[in-house]
């Protein structure tokens, strides 16, 4: 038979008809001719026929033709879809380029060869030109660190945001998430900035430049990766003063008082536990609060959980005195911070914990409250 000028249906048959190896594989072998010649041709009724064929004979040929087959059938649209999806599921050989490239399968057809196949299998999930969020949460679901590497690669991968912010927090202990996250086109700026705190020196050039960040954000995000660091080598430490501070609070215990005698007695670890208890700001940017020279971003934080002006006065002179300042330093501040502490009506301060929660930059924050303050004076 000529392939190309001459469809002879009897004889397709009469191949399919015999059950040795070597029939089956001349009639696939024909088939595949048929394909590669002028198809536009074919009829509908003998496509029909020939995918019919297939269907039939396909578990019965050697691997290296179903390949062949799967290779031909990957970018044809009028595939009987039964016959994609038992190739999408065959050895990775025949399936790679079914499921790589045929726009037939549905997501629930690849969500299921994620749950039930192999990790190459995934690998050509993750290279198709389109992937949807549902088969990327699959994929990750997946816990397969090769496979979710190659779907943060594809820049056509939908990640929904939720998947998207797993991802940066594994991305605290597994390297190779860093580089593709970073990367990608998708990445939103809140989430950039979380993974300045662990990527490396170059990387974290690529996000101040991509994100176009300001020096003040860039000192904040340097000084919260050094704090990060730190917690990490105290975290039996401060594990024990969360617990203590989930005792008092558990007890109705955590107030102003506690607060101010927690810093009195140079218990750092626990009073950040405690004002997290109350404020529900990250430890870090507490550590931030208590530590930087003005006072301001503390008092605001003190403002916004209803502290009185006397407590937050004692509160201020400790926080001093706990990173080695004299009392005649602490003083100095005073006056000047007290008056701000006053002019900040308590819901301004609270709407600035409210941004902070959300991860709004710090600084931006305070600036903000203090050009509004310096306009209402």
């Amino acid at each position: 038979m000529n392939p190309e000028t001459n469809f002879d249906a009897e004889y397709l048959l009469g191949l399919a008809r015999q059950k040795s190896s070597e029939s089956r594989n001349r009639l696939t072998k024909v088939i595949i001719d048929l394909f590669d010649g002028d198809a536009g041709m074919l009829n509908d009724r003998q496509r029909a026929l020939m995918f019919g064929i297939l269907e039939n004979i396909i578990n019965d040929i050697e691997l290296s033709i179903r390949h062949s087959v799967a290779s031909r059938l990957a970018a044809m649209q009028d595939v009987p879809r039964g016959l994609i999806v038992r190739l999408a599921n065959d050895k990775v050989r025949v399936a790679y380029p079914i499921l790589e490239k045929s726009g037939l399968l549905r997501d629930n057809d690849l969500i299921e060869v994620i749950q039930l196949r192999t990790d190459e299998h995934m690998l050509a999930i993750t290279r198709r030109h389109a992937v949807s969020e549902n088969v990327s949460d699959a994929l990750v679901k997946s816990g397969r660190e090769p496979v979710i590497v190659s779907l943060l690669k594809n820049q056509n991968a939908q990640i929904s945001n939720s998947t998207m912010e797993y991802l940066v927090e594994q991305a605290r202990r597994i390297d190779s998430f860093h580089e593709p996250i970073v990367s990608r086109d998708d990445l939103n700026p809140d989430l950039a900035k979380r993974m300045y705190l662990w990527v490396s020196v170059a990387l974290r050039e690529h996000i101040v430049s991509s994100f176009k960040l300001e020096q003040g954000v860039v000192d904040e995000l340097l000084e919260q990766a050094a704090w990060e660091e730190m917690s990490d080598i105290k975290r039996d430490k401060k594990n024990k003063a969360s617990a203590l501070a989930d005792a008092l609070k558990d007890g109705g215990l955590v107030n102003s008082e506690i607060l101010i005698s927690a810093l009195q007695e140079g218990e750092i670890r626990l009073f950040v536990a405690l004002f997290a208890k109350i404020s529900k700001l990250r430890d870090f940017l507490i550590q931030r609060l208590l530590f930087e020279p003005g006072g301001e971003g503390l008092a605001i934080a003190a403002r916004a959980i209803g502290m009185s002006a006397a407590d937050f006065e004692r509160l201020f002179i400790y926080s001093q005195l706990a990173k080695a300042e004299t009392m005649d330093q602490a003083q100095l501040r005073l006056p000047e911070l007290m008056r701000f502490y006053e002019a900040t009506p308590q819901k301004a301060a609270t709407e600035v914990l409210g941004r902070w929660h959300r991860g709004s930059d710090y600084l931006s924050a305070l600036r903000e409250l203090q050009i509004r303050l310096k306009e209402n004076d």
